[in-house]
């Protein structure tokens, strides 16, 4: 199978709305992870994982608002779940919103870190990102507003 040649490699997603730098074919990412295996690999990744979490905790208020809405939620899902699967979808959906906002601020970060200036593709990702948590917690909304209508109002 043939290589691609780099400029169709690195392409922007977005042609019509680029000006995307492309990364030459010779820079190879720099990645200790990709030389580690076994029980290593998985200890590394942990710890790059809990640093993630108190990066996100340190640097995203709201993620620290939605940690602590998951502080009470959590335990209350124990409680208002009448079914082991009721309980896992009320837990489930509150921390799908965890996930959805770290991913948002992981977004965020790397289009800031391209630079200050406004782009019509920083300002998509970044819209699709607060869409995303949107949905989210939306979701969660719902699927509350459901098992606390089915609990006391039905």
């Amino acid at each position: 199978m043939a290589a691609r040649p780099a400029a169709a490699r690195y392409a922007c997603a977005f042609p019509d709305l680029r000006e995307c730098p492309t990364m030459p074919p010779e820079i190879e990412a720099v990645d200790a992870q990709k030389h580690r295996r076994g029980l290593s690999r998985i200890w590394h990744a942990y710890g790059y994982s809990v640093a993630g979490l108190v990066t996100g905790f340190r640097e995203s208020a709201a993620f620290r608002q939605e940690v602590l809405l998951a502080l009470c939620l959590l335990p209350a899902s124990f409680w208002l779940g009448r079914t082991w699967v009721e309980t896992a979808l009320l837990a489930v959906v509150v921390v799908l919103v965890l996930i959805t906002e770290l991913l948002n601020t992981g977004i965020e970060a790397a289009i800031d870190r391209i630079g200050p200036e406004w782009h019509a593709l920083s300002k998509m990702a970044k819209d699709v990102g607060s869409a995303a948590v949107l949905l989210s917690l939306l979701l969660c909304g719902g699927v509350w507003a459901a098992a606390l209508y089915q609990r006391f109002g039905g």
